[in-house]
């Protein structure tokens, strides 16, 4: 990791967004100490619930053994079948057997989707996850992703499009809150023009944000890019200076005041 990009977008983040919070980064790695994985899972766990941990600053590995959710590990790359019954599980379920998320019209839907999305293998047993300002020399992260308010994934929106020609460089692709943030940008990743992938659209997953937050995920290579064009973005602009956390709430203070 170069730390002086690490730096850089720190004092740049503070700068036009306000000190809003910090990415959470992560990258794959053989290397089971720096920091050890969490225990095996007793039960159902979200991802999305280690995920807060990590937001208030805790580092956080995850093993296959570690994930608590069928899902989580599929998306996480530790497995590849689909859970029992998920073509089920997702649309309206199994009469007196399995209560359906309704989430997809019918079982064939839900197969036609998971066609579109392959499994893909993690290139190394552990996952780790570390908030931006936590990251050392010795880390080499793949993405990127903030949970955000609106106002600041509008920014980080506009940014990703700053020097991009195509119209569609941000993603909103269909999955579970895990597969936004490290699954879809994964992918990204390893592509030629790599995009940026909203998300958190997950129902199940809303539970373990904040009403009003969404995910962005950046690979790291469009994120880079990302950091040397605040300078010269809209962010210098009066326009954003409308849009920033602390003044958009001065302002909407004053006008609900004299309405």
């Amino acid at each position: 990791m170069d730390i002086s990009l690490k730096d850089r977008f720190v004092s740049l983040w503070e700068r036009y967004f306000d000190g809003a919070e910090l990415p959470v980064a992560f990258y794959y790695t053989r290397d089971a100490s720096a920091p050890p994985p969490l225990a095996a899972a007793r039960g159902h766990m979200c991802v999305m619930a280690q995920v807060a941990r990590v937001r208030r600053g805790e580092d956080v590995c995850l093993g296959a053994d570690s994930v608590g959710c069928f899902g989580g590990r599929r998306y996480l790359g530790f497995a590849k079948e689909p859970a029992p019954d998920l073509e089920h599980f997702l649309a309206k379920g199994i009469p007196g057997k399995l209560e359906g998320e309704r989430y997809k019209t019918s079982p064939e839907i839900v197969r036609e989707t998971y066609r579109r999305i392959p499994a893909f293998e993690a290139p190394a047993p552990y996952i780790v996850f570390k908030r931006w300002d936590r990251l050392t020399a010795r880390d080499e992260p793949v993405a990127v992703f903030f949970i955000a308010r609106p106002d600041v994934v509008s920014g980080l929106f506009t940014l990703a499009n700053f020097d991009e020609g195509d119209p569609k460089a941000v993603i909103a692709p269909f999955g579970a809150g895990c597969a936004t943030i490290v699954q879809y940008p994964y992918d990204e990743a390893r592509s030629d023009a790599p995009r940026a992938v909203l998300g958190m659209f997950d129902v199940s997953a809303r539970p373990f944000v904040g009403a009003d937050e969404l995910s962005f995920a950046v690979p790291m290579s469009k994120f880079a890019r990302m950091i040397d064009n605040m300078e010269e973005s809209f962010l210098i602009t009066e326009s954003w200076s409308k849009v920033r956390l602390q003044n958009r709430d001065i302002i909407l203070f004053f006008i609900r005041l004299v309405s």
